[in-house]
């Protein structure tokens, strides 16, 4: 028996489906998949960390199409980038099972926007798992690679963010491992060249083979239907909902004592394409359903669809009609609150009393996040910040750790779009406003992932911005991943460092510079020259991440010198620095010893030791 987390339970399930390879780009909540296959992994498996969520689904559709089994790891915001990809292969299919894990973040907890899934799911005509617990997960994508191999085509496991990093007791049997072993490339151009002809005639096959497996579906393990109380009664209640929040529907139902009421409850764990068969069964048990999904409205409208077909004069509740929310997370609180309602026109503060179940809870302190203490992000920021102080400029930044570069006192990212979108947002503003100064802040994973076409575009179109990338050698937000920059593969491999320096000069950058940014007046300098320049120029700003760099020894404050002037705290937002009895005072047990708030201290009161002390100097 053991303790999983759900992305350990996938990676687990993929292995016990024979997976050959497996590849993907880090973002929460999907990133320990992959590396959980990388941790298990007995030398029969290829794994990599691909520059981009679409370069790992293509690499993933070759070897597919040589038999392989293979699994490809992202968020939901990497299926937008893999998405140009996958459309096509809907059309062109695979051979060996394919199955890629989109993870949505309903919330959103660590994402951009809470796109679902199981629409893409629908968008894209291919099939769709949604678990609901990591036991579920473990048994789906088995079943994906099954299904995906039994109608050739590539087939999404959508796990949310409560699945990912929920846990569970599972047990493998070890013994009962499937062993894919690939037949190789059979050469198809009628079928691996996609041609509009092609694409007509695959639409065609593909429209006649979804309702199959809808039917299929309806008997699938994943989805049910159980009746409680007295199935004859004339007037019955339904409740339809899928993935995790079939789990909190199932909690609420069991905290509230509705087992003996008399209802119908109905799971979806595949939503598309949809179990019509088995959700016609319930309907036609019911006369009120309220459905309760994260996202979007999915089975709702499912629902509605098959009640206008057969003419079934059902009412569904949910999203559409306001019943539940359209955004956010659901919770068991949710579920109670809704089941409250819907039962006996209650609110669940009434269910309370009467239960006892709430108890009074106390108001958890607002948390923002942060730079962490010692973040090189932080002296890259404020070495631009006073670099530029008293000049127009606009900041454009990106996806990553670098984000929280907009919190004051930085106050230094001005935008935020997508991966890689710093680079070109910056050119459109350049255009429209040629007086002002443009940075465009990168991170090194990211403009390996998706800023190089930006930098491109921008030395084609000879616009007037100042890239700065923040290298701090690793993908810092999510985990610590490798990359091209870091010099070693996912399996483990010892390769060359892919200079971005290199690269920029390479694409016509002719102004590069690289500098450690806690070497705050060399920093300053090469801000300003910079600046100074025209067209595309570069800064690169290279000091690793705290996580991955011994600490130096840390810094304290010399009270007899401090005069209390609180410039450390006014400019930095250093999470070390605090204020304590109305003294400034750095927490030693947070300290990195970093040297940039020693370095701005106009009275040297800010102490440190040896090399840290003559870093301060420079």
């Amino acid at each position: 028996m053991q303790l999983l987390m759900g992305n350990e339970a996938i990676a687990m399930g993929a292995i016990q489906a024979g997976v050959n390879l497996v590849a993907g780009y880090p973002g929460t909540p999907s990133t320990e998949i992959l590396e959980t296959v990388a941790r298990e992994n007995d030398g029969s498996i290829y794994v990599e960390w691909s520059v981009n969520e679409k370069a790992a689904l293509e690499v993933a559709a070759g070897a597919s199409y040589a038999g392989a089994r293979t699994l490809v790891t992202m968020k939901q915001v990497g299926l937008n980038v893999a998405s140009d990809a996958l459309m096509s292969l809907a059309y062109v299919g695979c051979v060996g099972g394919m199955v890629i894990v989109a993870a949505d973040d309903p919330g959103p907890i660590s994402s951009q926007t809470e796109q679902d899934t199981r629409t893409f799911a629908s968008f894209a005509k291919i099939p769709v798992f949604d678990p609901a617990s990591p036991e579920e997960a473990f048994e789906m994508v088995q079943d994906a690679f099954a299904i995906s191999e039994k109608y050739n085509t590539p087939v999404l496991l959508r796990p949310t963010t409560r699945v990912c990093h929920g846990c569970a007791s599972m047990e493998i049997d070890a013994a009962g491992r499937h062993r894919n072993i690939p037949k190789g490339f059979v050469k198809d151009t009628g079928r691996f060249v996609i041609f509009p002809r092609t694409s007509y005639l695959n639409h065609k096959k593909m429209e006649e083979r979804n309702p199959q497996i809808g039917d299929l579906f309806s008997e699938y393990m994943g989805n049910k239907h159980k009746v409680y109380g007295d199935v004859q009664k004339t007037k019955r209640l339904g409740i339809a909902t899928g993935g995790i929040s079939y789990a909190y529907v199932r909690e609420a139902i069991a905290m509230d004592g509705y087992e003996k009421r008399n209802f119908s409850l109905l799971k979806i764990g595949t939503p598309f394409p949809f179990p019509a068969k088995l959700a016609l069964e319930f309907l036609q048990q019911v006369d009120e359903v309220l459905c309760m999904e994260e996202l979007d409205p999915v089975i709702e409208k499912e629902l509605l669809i098959l009640c206008g077909q057969h003419h079934l004069p059902v009412k569904i509740h949910g999203k559409m009609d306001k019943t539940a929310p359209h955004a956010g997370e659901n919770s068991v609180e949710l579920a109670r609150c809704l089941l409250a309602d819907f039962f006996d026109k209650k609110t669940v503060e009434e269910l309370c009393v009467n239960t006892g179940t709430c108890a009074d809870r106390p108001v958890l302190p607002v948390r923002p996040p942060v730079l962490c203490a010692g973040c090189p992000h932080r002296a890259s920021f404020y070495a631009v910040k006073q670099a530029v102080n008293g000049r127009k400029a606009v900041f454009s930044g990106d996806i990553g750790c670098y984000t929280l570069g907009n919190a004051k006192p930085l106050d230094m990212v001005d935008t935020c779009l997508c991966m890689g979108a710093d680079v070109t947002i910056a050119q459109g503003l350049q255009r429209v406003e040629p007086d002002t100064l443009h940075f465009a802040f990168i991170g090194d994973s990211t403009f390996f992932a998706s800023g190089m076409t930006g930098v491109v575009n921008a030395v084609y179109n000879q616009t007037d911005i100042i890239l700065v990338v923040l290298d701090n050698s690793t993908t810092a937000m999510t985990g610590h991943q490798p990359h091209p920059g870091t010099g070693k593969t996912m399996m483990g491999e010892i390769t060359e460092k892919v200079s971005i320096e290199k690269i920029l000069l390479a694409m016509g950058v002719s102004h590069v510079v690289t500098v450690n940014p806690f070497h705050g007046q060399e920093a300053l300098k090469a801000v300003e020259e910079a600046a100074a320049c025209e067209g595309v120029r570069a800064i690169i700003f290279k000091a690793p991440c705290i996580a991955v760099a011994k600490p130096a020894a840390g810094f304290s404050v010399n009270q007899d010198k401090c005069v209390q002037c609180k410039k450390c705290i006014r400019d930095l937002g250093c999470p070390a620095i605090v204020m304590e009895d109305g003294r400034v005072m750095i927490e030693p047990s947070l300290c990195y010893g970093c040297t940039l708030c020693a370095q701005i201290c106009p009275v040297r009161a800010i102490e440190g030791v040896g090399k840290e002390r003559e870093a301060c100097d420079k």
